[in-house]
Protein backbone atom coordinates (compact mmCIF):
# COMPACT_ATOMS: atom_id res chain seq x y z
CA UNK A 1 0.00 0.00 0.00
CA UNK A 2 1.55 3.62 -0.89
CA UNK A 3 0.62 5.97 1.47
CA UNK A 4 1.83 8.54 -0.54
CA UNK A 5 -1.24 7.78 -3.06
CA UNK A 6 -4.00 10.00 -3.55
CA UNK A 7 -6.61 7.03 -3.86
CA UNK A 8 -4.93 6.03 0.04
CA UNK A 9 -4.79 9.78 1.28
CA UNK A 10 -8.53 10.16 0.35
CA UNK A 11 -9.53 7.14 1.42
CA UNK A 12 -8.02 7.02 4.72
CA UNK A 13 -8.99 10.64 5.55
CA UNK A 14 -12.76 10.31 4.61
CA UNK A 15 -12.61 7.29 6.81
CA UNK A 16 -11.31 8.71 9.43
CA UNK A 17 -13.90 12.42 9.50
CA UNK A 18 -16.52 9.45 9.14
CA UNK A 19 -15.27 7.62 11.92
CA UNK A 20 -15.03 10.24 13.97
CA UNK A 21 -18.59 11.44 13.13
CA UNK A 22 -19.74 7.82 14.17
CA UNK A 23 -18.05 7.81 17.12
CA UNK A 24 -19.23 11.00 18.29
CA UNK A 25 -22.57 10.46 17.65
CA UNK A 26 -22.08 6.84 19.66
CA UNK A 27 -20.61 8.61 22.18
CA UNK A 28 -23.17 11.32 22.41
CA UNK A 29 -25.86 8.95 22.43
CA UNK A 30 -24.47 6.55 24.98
CA UNK A 31 -23.94 9.68 27.47
CA UNK A 32 -27.36 11.06 26.68
CA UNK A 33 -28.98 7.19 27.60
CA UNK A 34 -27.21 6.92 30.33
CA UNK A 35 -28.23 10.52 31.72
CA UNK A 36 -31.53 9.74 30.66
CA UNK A 37 -32.04 6.58 32.64
CA UNK A 38 -29.95 7.75 35.81
CA UNK A 39 -31.93 11.02 35.72
CA UNK A 40 -34.88 9.27 35.78
CA UNK A 41 -34.25 6.99 39.05
CA UNK A 42 -32.89 10.54 40.59
CA UNK A 43 -36.50 11.57 40.14
CA UNK A 44 -38.31 8.69 41.59
CA UNK A 45 -35.95 8.63 44.73
CA UNK A 46 -36.78 12.59 44.95
CA UNK A 47 -40.24 11.88 44.46
CA UNK A 48 -40.38 9.44 47.18
CA UNK A 49 -38.36 11.48 49.59
CA UNK A 50 -40.94 14.58 49.52
CA UNK A 51 -44.11 11.99 49.46
CA UNK A 52 -42.77 9.88 52.22
CA UNK A 53 -43.39 12.33 55.49
CA UNK A 54 -46.47 13.26 54.23
CA UNK A 55 -47.86 9.18 54.25
CA UNK A 56 -46.25 9.20 57.66
CA UNK A 57 -48.42 11.68 58.44
CA UNK A 58 -51.44 10.13 57.44
CA UNK A 59 -50.74 7.06 59.38
CA UNK A 60 -49.69 8.52 62.33
CA UNK A 61 -53.42 9.82 62.66
CA UNK A 62 -54.49 5.88 63.14
CA UNK A 63 -52.05 4.44 64.60
CA UNK A 64 -48.90 5.39 66.96
CA UNK A 65 -45.59 7.22 64.99
CA UNK A 66 -43.58 3.79 64.98
CA UNK A 67 -46.13 1.77 63.48
CA UNK A 68 -47.08 4.67 61.00
CA UNK A 69 -43.61 5.01 60.10
CA UNK A 70 -43.00 1.57 59.31
CA UNK A 71 -46.71 1.33 57.64
CA UNK A 72 -45.69 4.00 55.15
CA UNK A 73 -42.26 2.61 54.43
CA UNK A 74 -43.85 -0.96 53.86
CA UNK A 75 -46.18 0.76 50.67
CA UNK A 76 -43.58 2.63 49.34
CA UNK A 77 -41.00 -0.46 49.46
CA UNK A 78 -40.91 -2.25 45.49
CA UNK A 79 -38.51 -4.99 44.52
CA UNK A 80 -35.76 -2.28 44.10
CA UNK A 81 -36.38 0.19 46.06
CA UNK A 82 -34.93 0.04 49.85
CA UNK A 83 -36.31 2.55 52.69
CA UNK A 84 -34.81 3.12 56.44
CA UNK A 85 -34.78 5.40 58.67
CA UNK A 86 -31.88 6.48 61.04
CA UNK A 87 -32.33 8.01 64.69
CA UNK A 88 -30.29 10.38 66.45
CA UNK A 89 -28.10 7.87 67.87
CA UNK A 90 -27.54 5.98 64.31
CA UNK A 91 -30.35 3.20 65.39
CA UNK A 92 -32.76 2.14 63.00
CA UNK A 93 -36.47 3.67 63.47
CA UNK A 94 -37.85 1.89 60.65
CA UNK A 95 -36.98 -0.17 57.54
CA UNK A 96 -37.64 -2.34 54.57
CA UNK A 97 -38.06 -6.13 54.64
CA UNK A 98 -34.92 -6.13 52.04
CA UNK A 99 -32.87 -4.72 55.43
CA UNK A 100 -33.12 -6.77 58.04
CA UNK A 101 -30.59 -9.21 59.04
CA UNK A 102 -29.82 -11.83 56.63
CA UNK A 103 -30.67 -10.18 53.73
CA UNK A 104 -28.43 -9.15 50.93
CA UNK A 105 -28.72 -5.65 50.36
CA UNK A 106 -28.11 -4.76 54.82
CA UNK A 107 -24.76 -3.66 53.59
CA UNK A 108 -26.50 -0.71 52.52
CA UNK A 109 -27.15 0.18 56.30
CA UNK A 110 -23.41 0.86 56.74
CA UNK A 111 -22.84 2.84 53.90
CA UNK A 112 -21.30 6.25 54.67
CA UNK A 113 -21.49 9.72 53.14
CA UNK A 114 -24.80 9.56 51.46
CA UNK A 115 -25.63 12.82 49.47
CA UNK A 116 -28.41 15.25 50.46
CA UNK A 117 -29.70 15.06 46.65
CA UNK A 118 -30.18 11.56 44.65
CA UNK A 119 -26.48 10.43 43.38
CA UNK A 120 -25.43 6.71 41.86
CA UNK A 121 -22.95 4.89 44.52
CA UNK A 122 -21.48 1.54 43.95
CA UNK A 123 -21.82 -1.31 46.51
CA UNK A 124 -20.81 -4.91 45.99
CA UNK A 125 -20.98 -4.68 42.08
CA UNK A 126 -24.69 -2.94 42.34
CA UNK A 127 -25.44 0.27 41.36
CA UNK A 128 -27.42 2.47 43.46
CA UNK A 129 -29.17 5.86 42.86
CA UNK A 130 -29.57 7.17 46.66
CA UNK A 131 -30.03 10.71 48.69
CA UNK A 132 -30.33 11.00 52.49
CA UNK A 133 -32.38 13.61 53.57
CA UNK A 134 -34.14 14.90 57.29
CA UNK A 135 -37.40 13.00 58.07
CA UNK A 136 -39.47 15.74 59.40
CA UNK A 137 -43.60 15.07 60.19
CA UNK A 138 -45.66 18.11 61.49
CA UNK A 139 -42.21 20.48 61.86
CA UNK A 140 -40.60 17.60 64.05
CA UNK A 141 -37.61 16.06 62.70
CA UNK A 142 -37.92 12.02 63.54
CA UNK A 143 -34.47 11.51 62.05
CA UNK A 144 -32.73 10.53 58.61
CA UNK A 145 -34.42 9.18 55.69
CA UNK A 146 -33.04 7.00 53.24
CA UNK A 147 -34.00 6.02 50.10
CA UNK A 148 -31.85 3.83 47.40
CA UNK A 149 -33.09 2.50 44.36
CA UNK A 150 -31.49 -0.69 42.47
CA UNK A 151 -30.73 0.46 39.27
CA UNK A 152 -28.34 -2.66 38.37
CA UNK A 153 -30.42 -4.56 35.98
CA UNK A 154 -30.74 -0.93 34.17
CA UNK A 155 -27.26 -0.16 33.97
CA UNK A 156 -26.38 -4.58 32.28
CA UNK A 157 -28.83 -3.29 29.86
CA UNK A 158 -27.53 -0.21 29.57
CA UNK A 159 -23.45 -1.74 29.14
CA UNK A 160 -24.74 -4.54 26.72
CA UNK A 161 -26.70 -1.51 24.68
CA UNK A 162 -22.85 0.36 24.90
CA UNK A 163 -21.03 -3.04 23.21
CA UNK A 164 -23.77 -3.40 20.50
CA UNK A 165 -23.73 -0.04 19.73
CA UNK A 166 -19.79 -0.21 19.62
CA UNK A 167 -19.55 -3.31 17.71
CA UNK A 168 -22.49 -1.30 15.26
CA UNK A 169 -20.35 1.68 15.05
CA UNK A 170 -17.43 -0.51 13.76
CA UNK A 171 -19.05 -2.65 11.20
CA UNK A 172 -20.57 0.57 10.20
CA UNK A 173 -17.17 2.54 9.48
CA UNK A 174 -15.58 -0.89 8.62
CA UNK A 175 -18.02 -0.82 5.70
CA UNK A 176 -18.22 2.86 4.98
CA UNK A 177 -13.98 2.52 4.41
CA UNK A 178 -14.90 -0.21 1.86
CA UNK A 179 -16.89 1.87 -0.03
CA UNK A 180 -15.34 4.93 0.19
CA UNK A 181 -11.88 2.91 -0.90
CA UNK A 182 -14.18 1.70 -4.06
CA UNK A 183 -15.28 5.15 -4.53
CA UNK A 184 -12.61 6.52 -4.59
CA UNK A 185 -11.12 4.14 -6.42
CA UNK A 186 -13.70 4.62 -9.01
CA UNK A 187 -13.66 8.34 -9.52
CA UNK A 188 -9.92 8.66 -9.71
CA UNK A 189 -9.83 5.56 -12.73
CA UNK A 190 -9.84 8.57 -15.39
CA UNK A 191 -6.55 9.69 -13.76
CA UNK A 192 -5.49 5.83 -13.57
CA UNK A 193 -5.83 5.82 -17.48
CA UNK A 194 -4.03 9.52 -18.15
CA UNK A 195 -1.23 8.02 -16.39
CA UNK A 196 -1.08 4.62 -18.61
CA UNK A 197 -1.38 6.74 -21.66
CA UNK A 198 1.44 9.11 -20.90
CA UNK A 199 3.48 5.90 -19.72
CA UNK A 200 2.84 4.08 -23.25
CA UNK A 201 2.75 7.11 -25.01
CA UNK A 202 5.25 7.48 -27.84
CA UNK A 203 6.18 10.04 -31.10
CA UNK A 204 3.72 8.00 -33.33
CA UNK A 205 0.95 8.16 -31.17
CA UNK A 206 1.08 12.28 -30.33
CA UNK A 207 -1.45 12.79 -33.35
CA UNK A 208 -3.84 10.07 -32.72
CA UNK A 209 -4.02 9.33 -29.11
CA UNK A 210 -6.47 11.51 -27.84
CA UNK A 211 -8.13 11.72 -24.01
CA UNK A 212 -12.55 11.14 -23.52
CA UNK A 213 -13.72 10.57 -20.32
CA UNK A 214 -17.10 11.36 -20.99
CA UNK A 215 -18.45 11.21 -17.25
CA UNK A 216 -15.03 12.24 -15.37
CA UNK A 217 -15.46 14.96 -13.16
CA UNK A 218 -15.34 18.31 -14.81
CA UNK A 219 -11.61 18.93 -13.33
CA UNK A 220 -10.41 15.87 -14.66
CA UNK A 221 -12.18 16.57 -18.21
CA UNK A 222 -10.17 19.85 -17.96
CA UNK A 223 -6.54 18.55 -17.26
CA UNK A 224 -7.61 15.26 -20.18
CA UNK A 225 -7.69 18.89 -22.61
CA UNK A 226 -4.94 20.05 -21.26
CA UNK A 227 -3.20 16.91 -22.00
CA UNK A 228 -4.80 16.53 -24.87
CA UNK A 229 -3.32 20.12 -25.96
CA UNK A 230 0.14 19.37 -25.07
CA UNK A 231 0.44 16.23 -27.08
CA UNK A 232 -0.72 18.28 -30.15
CA UNK A 233 1.58 20.75 -29.42
CA UNK A 234 4.41 17.97 -28.92
CA UNK A 235 3.26 16.11 -32.02
CA UNK A 236 3.47 19.00 -34.40
CA UNK A 237 7.05 19.79 -32.59
CA UNK A 238 8.18 16.35 -33.11
CA UNK A 239 6.93 16.48 -36.98
CA UNK A 240 8.53 19.77 -37.54
CA UNK A 241 12.13 18.08 -36.01
CA UNK A 242 11.49 15.29 -37.95
CA UNK A 243 10.81 16.95 -41.12
CA UNK A 244 13.69 19.78 -40.77
CA UNK A 245 16.01 16.50 -39.77
CA UNK A 246 14.75 14.80 -42.74
CA UNK A 247 15.34 17.87 -45.27
CA UNK A 248 18.70 18.94 -44.55
CA UNK A 249 20.50 15.41 -44.19
CA UNK A 250 19.10 14.68 -47.60
CA UNK A 251 19.80 18.52 -49.24
CA UNK A 252 23.25 18.09 -47.72
CA UNK A 253 24.19 14.95 -48.97
CA UNK A 254 24.43 14.99 -51.79
CA UNK A 255 26.58 18.19 -52.26
CA UNK A 256 29.20 17.02 -49.51
CA UNK A 257 29.42 13.84 -51.37
CA UNK A 258 30.57 15.64 -53.90
CA UNK A 259 32.59 18.17 -52.20
CA UNK A 260 34.46 14.47 -50.83
CA UNK A 261 34.59 12.62 -54.39
CA UNK A 262 36.36 15.92 -55.55
CA UNK A 263 38.48 15.96 -51.96
CA UNK A 264 39.72 12.27 -52.80
CA UNK A 265 40.56 12.82 -56.73
CA UNK A 266 42.62 15.54 -55.34
CA UNK A 267 44.83 14.11 -52.89
CA UNK A 268 45.03 11.02 -55.89
CA UNK A 269 46.25 13.20 -58.52
CA UNK A 270 47.84 16.02 -56.44
CA UNK A 271 51.43 15.12 -56.98
CA UNK A 272 52.49 18.50 -56.70
CA UNK A 273 50.59 19.44 -53.73
CA UNK A 274 53.17 19.98 -50.32
CA UNK A 275 53.00 18.33 -47.51
CA UNK A 276 50.62 20.73 -45.59
CA UNK A 277 48.67 20.67 -48.70
CA UNK A 278 48.50 17.09 -48.63
CA UNK A 279 47.47 17.14 -44.54
CA UNK A 280 44.91 19.67 -45.00
CA UNK A 281 42.94 17.99 -47.88
CA UNK A 282 43.27 14.80 -46.05
CA UNK A 283 41.77 15.74 -43.05
CA UNK A 284 38.71 17.54 -45.23
CA UNK A 285 38.32 14.60 -46.72
CA UNK A 286 38.44 12.59 -43.52
CA UNK A 287 35.68 15.24 -41.93
CA UNK A 288 33.37 15.01 -45.18
CA UNK A 289 33.18 11.90 -44.90
CA UNK A 290 32.54 11.68 -41.21
CA UNK A 291 29.77 14.33 -41.75
CA UNK A 292 28.41 12.29 -44.79
CA UNK A 293 28.13 9.33 -42.70
CA UNK A 294 26.00 11.77 -40.02
CA UNK A 295 24.06 12.84 -43.07
CA UNK A 296 23.43 8.97 -43.67
CA UNK A 297 22.67 7.66 -39.94
CA UNK A 298 20.24 10.49 -39.06
CA UNK A 299 18.15 9.88 -43.01
CA UNK A 300 18.12 6.10 -41.72
CA UNK A 301 16.77 7.22 -38.14
CA UNK A 302 13.99 9.78 -40.29
CA UNK A 303 13.34 6.84 -42.39
CA UNK A 304 12.19 4.82 -38.82
CA UNK A 305 10.35 7.78 -37.63
CA UNK A 306 8.56 8.19 -40.44
CA UNK A 307 7.69 4.44 -40.88
CA UNK A 308 9.70 4.70 -44.59
CA UNK A 309 12.02 1.83 -43.45
CA UNK A 310 11.22 -1.19 -44.63
CA UNK A 311 12.01 -4.64 -43.84
CA UNK A 312 12.62 -7.79 -46.42
CA UNK A 313 12.41 -11.27 -43.64
CA UNK A 314 13.57 -13.94 -44.05
CA UNK A 315 15.25 -17.14 -43.23
CA UNK A 316 18.79 -16.75 -43.05
CA UNK A 317 21.43 -19.26 -42.33
CA UNK A 318 23.65 -16.79 -39.91
CA UNK A 319 26.42 -19.02 -40.14
CA UNK A 320 26.97 -18.00 -44.01
CA UNK A 321 25.80 -14.51 -43.96
CA UNK A 322 28.02 -13.49 -40.38
CA UNK A 323 31.05 -15.34 -42.04
CA UNK A 324 30.19 -13.18 -45.48
CA UNK A 325 30.04 -10.11 -43.50
CA UNK A 326 33.58 -10.66 -40.94
CA UNK A 327 35.09 -11.11 -44.43
CA UNK A 328 34.09 -8.00 -45.90
CA UNK A 329 34.81 -6.41 -42.88
CA UNK A 330 38.35 -7.99 -42.78
CA UNK A 331 39.25 -5.87 -45.86
CA UNK A 332 38.51 -2.39 -44.15
CA UNK A 333 39.97 -3.29 -40.25
CA UNK A 334 43.32 -3.67 -39.51
CA UNK A 335 42.64 -5.95 -36.27
CA UNK A 336 42.33 -9.77 -36.07
CA UNK A 337 38.53 -10.52 -36.61
CA UNK A 338 37.32 -13.95 -35.22
CA UNK A 339 34.15 -16.00 -35.82
CA UNK A 340 33.41 -19.03 -33.70
CA UNK A 341 29.94 -21.67 -34.27
CA UNK A 342 29.29 -25.01 -32.76
CA UNK A 343 26.13 -25.62 -34.65
CA UNK A 344 24.01 -24.29 -37.72
CA UNK A 345 21.75 -21.38 -36.44
CA UNK A 346 19.27 -20.08 -39.17
CA UNK A 347 16.72 -17.52 -37.86
CA UNK A 348 14.61 -14.70 -39.72
CA UNK A 349 16.04 -11.52 -40.31
CA UNK A 350 17.04 -9.33 -42.86
CA UNK A 351 20.43 -9.91 -44.35
CA UNK A 352 20.77 -6.51 -45.44
CA UNK A 353 19.92 -4.61 -42.13
CA UNK A 354 21.70 -7.77 -40.54
CA UNK A 355 25.07 -6.48 -42.20
CA UNK A 356 24.64 -2.91 -41.36
CA UNK A 357 24.41 -3.83 -37.70
CA UNK A 358 27.25 -6.47 -37.59
CA UNK A 359 29.38 -3.71 -39.29
CA UNK A 360 28.28 -1.29 -37.16
CA UNK A 361 28.84 -2.77 -33.79
CA UNK A 362 32.46 -4.31 -34.97
CA UNK A 363 33.32 -0.95 -36.65
CA UNK A 364 33.06 0.11 -32.54
CA UNK A 365 34.56 -2.70 -31.44
CA UNK A 366 37.61 -2.07 -33.37
CA UNK A 367 37.52 1.63 -32.41
CA UNK A 368 37.73 1.32 -29.05
CA UNK A 369 39.82 -1.91 -28.43
CA UNK A 370 43.23 -2.74 -29.16
CA UNK A 371 42.61 -6.14 -29.35
CA UNK A 372 41.41 -8.65 -31.40
CA UNK A 373 37.37 -8.61 -32.01
CA UNK A 374 35.51 -12.12 -31.41
CA UNK A 375 31.81 -13.13 -33.29
CA UNK A 376 29.99 -15.93 -31.66
CA UNK A 377 26.58 -17.80 -32.66
CA UNK A 378 24.61 -19.72 -30.90
CA UNK A 379 20.84 -20.91 -30.44
CA UNK A 380 19.88 -19.74 -26.81
CA UNK A 381 16.20 -21.69 -26.22
CA UNK A 382 13.96 -20.29 -29.12
CA UNK A 383 16.07 -17.43 -30.36
CA UNK A 384 19.64 -17.36 -31.87
CA UNK A 385 22.36 -15.28 -29.98
CA UNK A 386 25.25 -13.46 -31.88
CA UNK A 387 27.81 -11.81 -29.84
CA UNK A 388 30.58 -9.24 -30.81
CA UNK A 389 33.10 -9.45 -28.11
CA UNK A 390 36.02 -6.79 -27.80
CA UNK A 391 38.69 -6.42 -25.36
CA UNK A 392 38.62 -2.45 -24.67
CA UNK A 393 38.19 0.05 -22.31
CA UNK A 394 34.19 -1.16 -21.47
CA UNK A 395 31.52 0.97 -20.65
CA UNK A 396 30.41 1.79 -16.85
CA UNK A 397 27.69 0.40 -15.57
CA UNK A 398 25.51 3.55 -14.79
CA UNK A 399 25.80 4.15 -18.77
CA UNK A 400 25.22 1.05 -19.75
CA UNK A 401 21.05 2.14 -20.29
CA UNK A 402 21.61 4.93 -22.28
CA UNK A 403 24.08 4.04 -24.83
CA UNK A 404 21.62 2.89 -27.01
CA UNK A 405 20.05 6.56 -26.90
CA UNK A 406 20.31 9.06 -30.01
CA UNK A 407 23.69 11.24 -29.59
CA UNK A 408 24.69 10.13 -26.33
CA UNK A 409 28.41 9.14 -25.84
CA UNK A 410 30.29 7.64 -22.85
CA UNK A 411 33.29 9.92 -23.88
CA UNK A 412 33.04 12.68 -25.64
CA UNK A 413 36.49 13.63 -26.09
CA UNK A 414 37.39 9.76 -26.95
CA UNK A 415 34.17 9.36 -29.70
CA UNK A 416 35.38 12.78 -31.15
CA UNK A 417 39.10 11.41 -31.52
CA UNK A 418 37.57 8.20 -32.79
CA UNK A 419 34.86 9.76 -35.24
CA UNK A 420 31.55 8.43 -33.57
CA UNK A 421 28.08 10.88 -34.10
CA UNK A 422 26.49 8.73 -31.03
CA UNK A 423 23.84 7.66 -33.53
CA UNK A 424 25.39 3.90 -34.29
CA UNK A 425 23.61 1.74 -31.41
CA UNK A 426 20.76 4.46 -32.11
CA UNK A 427 20.74 2.56 -35.20
CA UNK A 428 21.89 -0.58 -34.40
CA UNK A 429 18.72 -1.24 -31.75
CA UNK A 430 16.26 -0.12 -34.17
CA UNK A 431 17.20 -2.34 -36.82
CA UNK A 432 17.11 -5.13 -34.76
CA UNK A 433 13.94 -4.70 -33.23
CA UNK A 434 12.42 -4.44 -36.53
CA UNK A 435 14.05 -7.50 -37.32
CA UNK A 436 11.66 -8.78 -34.12
CA UNK A 437 14.93 -9.29 -32.02
CA UNK A 438 16.56 -6.98 -29.50
CA UNK A 439 20.10 -5.94 -28.48
CA UNK A 440 21.55 -5.25 -25.10
CA UNK A 441 24.65 -4.77 -23.47
CA UNK A 442 27.06 -6.59 -20.92
CA UNK A 443 30.27 -4.28 -20.48
CA UNK A 444 33.16 -4.24 -17.63
CA UNK A 445 35.30 -0.82 -17.46
CA UNK A 446 39.12 -2.39 -18.28
CA UNK A 447 37.85 -5.53 -19.29
CA UNK A 448 35.86 -4.68 -22.60
CA UNK A 449 32.37 -5.25 -24.15
CA UNK A 450 29.70 -8.02 -25.11
CA UNK A 451 26.48 -6.58 -27.27
CA UNK A 452 24.01 -9.34 -27.46
CA UNK A 453 21.69 -9.72 -30.25
CA UNK A 454 18.84 -12.37 -30.12
CA UNK A 455 17.03 -12.96 -33.65
CA UNK A 456 13.91 -15.67 -33.85
CA UNK A 457 14.65 -18.88 -34.82
CA UNK A 458 13.27 -20.38 -38.14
Amino acid sequence: MDFRSLRVRLTLGIAAVSALGIGSVAIWTSSRTQHLLVAANKHHVAYLAERLPQDIEIYQQMMARSRAMQKAIDNRTTGTTLIWVEGEQGEILAQSDGLKVGTRDRALLSLGNIPLFPEVKSLNDRYWVMCQTPLIVQDRNLGELVLATDITEEQVMFQQLLWTLAGASIAAIGLMTIAIAFYVRRSLCPLEQMCQVAQNLSSEQFEREQLQFENAPTEVKQLAQTLDRTLLQLYQTWEQQRQFVSNVSHELRTPLTLVSGYLQSTLRRGKNLSEAQTEALGIAASEAERTIQLLSDLLDLARVDNHHLHFHLEPIVLNEAIAEIIEMARQTCDRDLEFYANETVSAIADFNRLKQVLINLIDNAVKYSQKEVVVSLECAGEQAKIEVRDRGWGIPLAQQSRIFERFYRVDEARSRSTGGTGLGLSIVKTLVEGMKGSVRVRSQPGEGSCFIILLPLV
